[in-house]
């Protein structure tokens, strides 16, 4: 759906109006076109005093084109000389304190692991402070730390733990030129799986994700990082993937070298059927909730060789909760997460999903924050969060990762039908100033599956471009 309000605040002839006027100018998001470059321009790249993750760092970044600056050994700051010095990369030592106006960043990345105290948290300002201003349009800032609750040390702990709300903070202060900022934990024993989140996080790919929390945890590598086909011969099974979200998810799954089994009701046979045919992939018609869709399901795959599960069917049936049937509350939740946990169980006692695979679920911003007239939905879109959250344990045994997306205001056909005022004020609550496309919660969703993302296993991410509703 068109954002008319975000083409005339960016308009040649009607900029100037909403500046004078003092209204919102969301910038136009740049996001990830085939064929462009997964990262490009300059990054600087900083890290406090015995900080522990700037090798895997610079590692991260050795074969990109791109330029890297780095700060003169600075106080509190870590002198990274000799880390850049021993690579191969076209890295800059500039003083913090002589930033001109024309220098300009396309990113910015802190290690924060050598954050012990309350007091050496002033790195966080002395490194950011002089350069945040310097941050070119639709920009990338990534902190990296340690979680807090697998730390001993109180100190250590509690330090670590502050850089949620610098994250989040910062993330409010470059959302008006269209950057964003990200928080990487990075357990022990997890260094080497930090390429695919940080170079996930670091491109054009997550344009509307924004303030979130990631941890990487200790995993199993599958293969080297295939940049322009990740998901080469991988085989992944989307539901509810006739039509907007889903849609875009067989698209961006595709796009990225993976066969798609593409699989909705019967009532959209002939969209399903379309968007498989176009992607060359496979389709399945069934309704999720049947008694034998699970088995159904089991049978189509039983060939292909599964490594990839999105679910992404749903529903909406809302009421307060005072004019709720019992028929709303039923088959919302029968659809939105029984199915699921049906379907989940079908092929896992089987063993039709393959070592190392990735199970995908879309959940809600509305899980997280509540929603007028949702208890329904939101109930079920916490669940999906909450079996995310139980279910990364059992899976590890198998090395199979999952994790949750958590949409906020998408453009589709259902947003497009809410009442105009309703509408803009989802687009406007958020630090971007704007909706969200399909394909953001795509993107989010194809570096999930990626062999690559081994460390990345029960997470939930926002695609909200962080709205000012809820954590």
């Amino acid at each position: 759906m068109t954002d008319t309000y975000t083409k005339l605040a960016n308009g040649k002839w009607t900029s100037g109006l909403f500046k004078a006027l003092n209204l919102p100018q969301p910038v136009t998001l740049t996001r990830f076109s085939q064929g462009s470059d997964l990262i490009s321009g300059r990054l600087l790249i900083g890290a406090a005093t015995n900080s522990e993750l700037i090798k895997p760092i610079i590692d991260t970044f050795n074969d990109a084109d791109i330029s890297i600056s780095y700060p003169n050994s600075t106080s509190k700051l870590a002198n990274l000389n000799n880390q850049f010095n021993t690579t191969s990369l076209n890295a800059t030592s500039i003083s913090l304190n002589a930033i001109g106006k024309s220098d300009k960043f396309n990113g910015i990345i802190f290690d924060a692991s050598g954050i012990k105290t309350s007091e050496q948290l002033s790195a966080l300002h002395r490194f950011f402070q002089p350069v945040i201003k310097q941050l070119s349009g639709c920009s990338r800032v990534i902190i990296l730390g340690r979680p807090s609750d697998q730390l001993e040390d109180i100190s250590y702990a509690t330090a670590q733990r502050s850089l949620e709300g610098f994250s989040r903070s910062l993330a409010k202060e470059i959302g008006k030129n269209g950057s964003t900022c990200q928080l990487m934990y990075v357990q022990s024993g997890s260094e080497s799986l930090l390429q695919a989140p940080l170079r996930f996080l670091a491109s054009a790919k997550s344009a509307y994700i924004s303030a979130q929390v990631i941890t990487v945890k200790p995993g199993t590598l599958q293969g080297s990082i295939n940049i322009d086909k990740p998901l080469h011969g991988k085989t992944a099974l989307v539901t509810g993937a006739s039509r907007g979200i889903g849609a875009a998810i067989a698209e961006t799954l595709a796009r990225d070298g993976a066969h798609v089994i593409c699989l909705d009701i019967p009532a959209l046979k002939t969209d399903l059927e379309k968007i498989a045919h176009r992607l060359k992939g496979s389709a399945i018609v069934a309704d999720i909730t049947s008694d034998d869709a699970p088995r159904h399901i089991a049978n189509f795959v039983r060939e292909s060789s599964l490594d990839i599960i999105v679910h992404n069917a749903g529903v909406t049936k809302d009421k307060t909760l005072a004019r709720m049937t019992n028929n709303h509350w039923d088959i919302l939740m029968d659809i939105n997460l029984s199915a699921m946990e049906r379907i989940n169980k079908q092929l896992l006692d089987e063993d039709l999903l393959n070592k190392h695979g990735r199970i995908i679920c879309v959940s809600s911003m509305s899980g997280i924050a509540g929603n007028f007239g949702q208890t329904n939905y939101a109930t079920s879109k916490a669940a999906v969060i909450g079996y995310v959250n139980a279910m990364q344990k059992p899976l590890a045994n198998k090395y199979i990762t999952i994790n949750a997306v958590a949409p906020g205001f998408i453009e589709t056909k259902m947003t497009a039908a809410i009442p105009f005022t309703v509408r803009e004020a989802g687009r406007r609550m958020n630090s971007l100033k704007q909706g969200g496309k399909p394909v953001d919660v795509a993107e989010a969703i194809a570096f999930f599956a990626q062999p690559q993302a081994a460390g990345v296993t029960g997470n939930t991410i926002r695609i909200c471009g962080q709205s000012l509703i809820g954590a």
